[in-house]
């Protein structure tokens, strides 16, 4: 410590002097800060040695301010003012008539998936929140951690220590294909099958690289008759052709439902990832954050799976 530092008055003599000030007695002072009398008369010889001044001076009428102390009330009790707001529980979160704008850092996947159910959410228990959806890449983790993000929702590797995570689900791989497939209407897609079908590509998204890999590593090369940057166009596609699509179970599925196309068992053996929700420590505490975090979990984690506490990324 500097010796500023150790010339500073403690918070307890702080106290005593606001005390002494205001019920000139030593012995009320020591009632309520529930020490003995002689203790209090102690920190106040530590007060008077700290201050170069009596500050208290024994009458008939009580213990009596000095003109210095006359002088320095005004600055303890500003002092313990500063003090106690700083003690203060941070204010809660209240979204029916909080106004703010959250941004979540998150894949295109997730625009399809899950963005519809927390915007209708949070329209319906916090009107005047807005929400912002931006994407996840190499500028995610300085996002996060400047504040620029408030949450990033996906498979994002790579995230050093600092951060926090929860899992909301799990995912593995499906594929999609036309339910009038002249060679897959029977719902079976064997590995042979698969790699004779031709095929659509979705070359992006953090699960690429997992099939990818899988592709390589058994050494199977697919018939890519179209390739596409994202999941937009992906539906119509497949349910006016005879290509084959190779994608995250969740997204499978949802866009297999708006417009009826088959969802069968992926033959490769792709490695299944978890999609999680990610924060920065700066913003653990945060009310705001945290209710965020809470509307995602309660929306996105899967029923009956036990519900993982966060988890802070080690270095």
């Amino acid at each position: 410590m500097s010796t500023e530092d150790l010339s500073l008055p403690d918070l307890k003599l702080l106290r005593l002097f606001e005390l002494l000030y205001g019920t000139r007695s030593v012995t009320r002072a020591a009632e309520q800060l529930g020490q003995s009398q002689p203790t209090v008369s102690i920190w106040l010889g530590k007060l008077r040695e700290l201050l170069h001044d009596p500050l208290f001076v024994r009458t008939p009428a009580g213990m009596q301010p000095t003109p210095r102390a006359d002088a320095l009330i005004g600055t303890v009790r500003e002092a313990l003012a500063c003090v106690r707001r700083l003690a203060e529980t941070a204010p809660e979160f209240d979204p029916a008539q909080a106004q703010r704008r959250f941004r979540i850092c998150m894949t295109d996947a997730s625009h399809v998936t899950l963005l519809p159910q927390l915007l209708a959410h949070v329209r319906a228990v916090a009107p005047r929140v807005r929400l912002e959806a931006a994407r996840i890449d190499a500028d995610t983790a300085r996002a996060l951690e400047a504040g620029d993000a408030d949450l990033a929702i996906g498979l994002v590797p790579g995230l050093e220590a600092g951060f926090y995570q929860q899992t909301l689900f799990a995912q593995d791989w499906v594929c999609l294909a036309n339910r009038r497939h002249p060679r897959l209407a029977d719902g079976r897609l064997t590995l042979r099958r698969y790699e004779a079908e031709p095929h659509v590509a979705i070359a992006s998204g953090t699960g690429y690289q997992l099939l990818a890999a899988t592709l390589k590593e058994r050494n199977i090369t697919r018939d890519v008759h179209l390739e596409l940057p994202g999941f937009l166009g992906l539906p119509a596609i497949v349910s006016t052709t005879d290509l084959v699509a190779t994608l995250p179970r969740h997204i499978g599925e949802t866009l297999a439902r708006t417009a009826d196309l088959l969802v069968l068992r992926c033959p490769l053996p792709i490695p299944g990832f978890e999609v999680k929700q990610h924060w920065h420590a700066r913003f653990h505490h945060d009310a705001a954050n945290r209710w965020l975090r809470g509307v995602c979990a309660a929306l996105f984690m899967q029923e009956g799976a036990p519900r993982k506490p966060a988890t802070q990324t080690r270095d």
